[in-house]
């Protein structure tokens, strides 16, 4: 199945697995571009009662969609992925937002593996992709903190899902960056503890995010 970068006027159906702050702060995102978009929920008439959405069983969201957002907590990835069935995402986008953690903020794997390549080798035949991870839920419908622009870090094996991905982004607000091959994941998830531990541990709370800085 061949998939675009969405285009202006051009749209995409997105399924989001995952009804909570971050599901539902990535629908209202996309929803900015005009983008079809459905909600994957084990409970799906009390989930669509909660978000407003189109919203079914994770399996059929996933066979429905081109690009789909696995928004649910680290613990539970693996088992949902199982239970929709590797296969179902033969060909599609997967974008990975989930970051390896354990109680304390502390990283659950890292620096030789991570989540995102963890979740690739579950589904082999996906185009799996690492973004929004380093964002917080508030700030992931917007892309910026008081009119500064947000950078959103993404990483893929496959180009052509990057280009993506790194186009909804700057749909949203933010300036999207190129963050390399998959592996970089190995990376950005360590990015999203520290700035965990500055909004809670250092109490600077959840307006704050990464931005980089280019010189001339």
């Amino acid at each position: 199945m061949e998939i675009h970068a969405p285009r202006p006027g051009v749209q995409m159906r997105i399924g989001i697995i995952g009804t909570g702050k971050v599901g539902s702060a990535l629908a209202k995102g996309f929803s900015k571009g005009g983008h079809e978009l459905r909600m994957g929920s084990r409970s799906p008439q009390e989930a669509k009662l909660k978000t407003g959405l189109m919203t079914d069983e994770p399996r059929s969201v996933v066979e429905w969609s081109e690009l789909t957002a696995l928004a649910v907590p680290y613990s539970a990835k693996e088992e949902m992925i199982r239970s929709i069935g590797p296969e179902t995402f033969k060909d599609k986008i997967l974008l990975d937002v989930t970051n390896a953690l354990i109680s304390g903020f502390e990283l659950a794997i890292g620096f030789s593996t991570s989540s995102a390549e963890e979740i690739a080798k579950m589904v082999p035949k996906a185009k799996v992709v690492k973004a929004f991870n380093t964002v917080f839920a508030p700030n992931q419908s917007v892309g910026n903190i008081g009119g500064q622009k947000l950078t959103l870090f993404v990483a893929s094996d496959d180009p052509k899902s990057k280009d993506v991905v790194m186009r909804l982004g700057e749909e949203i607000g933010f300036e999207s960056v190129d963050a390399g091959p998959l592996k970089a994941a190995r990376y950005l998830e360590p990015m999203a503890v520290e700035l965990m531990k500055l909004a809670f541990e250092n109490k600077m709370g959840v307006s704050i995010g990464y931005r980089l800085v280019r010189g001339k």
